[in-house]
């Protein structure tokens, strides 16, 4: 009689588990789907009308969150993505008066050296990843704000001329088609995953947990490097505040596309794909409406909240790394 209780209380476990990961599944793009029919409806029609311009916000997003998109899913975070694009950006429009291609080779490899120095802190020196990239994201901050004291950074008019929605579109969508192909279709993604759910059992399976660790940082960063590029398109110059509270935008949209806080197996790629665009729509049509900047922080903190209570795996949260 026992055993037969045990077995159906089981099968409820499992099915609410199924349940649970169907939720988790859909709910990021159908609320992706809600939010703009939604917003649409709320601004009589003018998101769809002004949408080219309001998905002009999402190529940067998309493609930096990317990177961030990998190091969440071995487990670990990263708050210094705003002081990466800032920087990088600074370096592409300084080198664009020697050319387009030396400026995004710059701006990348910019971004690849802060995130070595983020990866060599948080693997070498097992400091926790949070605390590094919160002191590298002052830090790098700090270092812009002095090279822009005087003017912003202007770039070659030769960077203004790039500005083209489909340029940008296809730009945004080579990135992100490779990035698909090496962490749907090769041990990359696999690895990655393995890290996320479980460290010392990934390790013991053959995986050099510690040089994974240290590529993703310097991946992330050469792709938010290569973001900054297209930043710079868009404006043509670099202020004080580039790439100011980017890192927020980026975990935003993560959470909003239904990433895990602490990654692991149920990480899908279309996450962060999914959750930038929601993330703009809702930014946009909040500002359509004329909610102030208060109550737009209010509300997409209150999103936040709901999207993480749902996403979040209470018994892995602790081992953020």
């Amino acid at each position: 009689m026992s055993d037969t209780v045990a077995l159906k209380n089981k099968e409820q476990e499992l099915k609410k588990l199924h349940t649970m990961r169907l939720v988790r599944t859909l709910l990021p793009i159908v609320g992706l789907i809600i939010v703009f029919f939604l917003f649409n409806f709320l601004t009589h029609g003018r998101l769809l009308s002004h949408l080219p311009l309001a998905m002009s916000q999402v190529y940067v997003i998309m493609i930096a969150s990317m990177g961030v998109f990998f190091i969440m899913t071995m487990g670990g975070l990263d708050f210094s993505q705003g002081s990466i694009l800032g920087l990088s950006a600074i370096v592409v429009c300084v080198l664009s008066e020697y050319g387009l291609t030396i400026a995004i080779i710059g701006g990348i490899l910019t971004g690849a050296a802060i995130g070595a120095i983020n990866g060599y802190f948080y693997v070498r020196r097992k400091i926790k990843s949070f605390i590094v990239t919160i002191c590298t994201m002052f830090l790098f901050r700090g270092l812009i704000k002095y090279l822009t004291t005087n003017a912003p950074v202007a770039g070659a008019a030769e960077l203004i001329y790039m500005d083209s929605t489909a340029f940008k579109i296809t730009c945004t969508a080579i990135v992100v088609v490779i990035g698909m192909f090496f962490f749907s279709f090769t041990k990359f993604g696999t690895h990655l995953k393995a890290i996320g759910a479980g460290e010392k059992a990934a390790m013991f399976s053959g995986i050099r947990t510690d040089r994974v660790k240290f590529f993703v940082y310097v991946l992330s960063g050469a792709i938010t490097g290569f973001a900054a590029f297209i930043s710079c398109i868009k404006v043509g110059s670099v202020t004080s505040s580039g790439g100011n509270q980017l890192e927020t935008q980026i975990l935003i949209a993560l959470v909003l596309g239904g990433m895990p806080i602490s990654g692991g197996a149920m990480v899908r790629f279309y996450n962060f794909i999914v959750g930038s665009l929601l993330y703009v729509v809702l930014s946009s049509g909040l500002t359509m409406i004329g909610f102030s900047t208060q109550l737009m922080q209010l509300i997409q903190g209150v999103v936040f909240l709901m999207f993480v209570a749902i996403f979040a795996d209470r018994q892995a949260i602790h081992v953020i790394k």
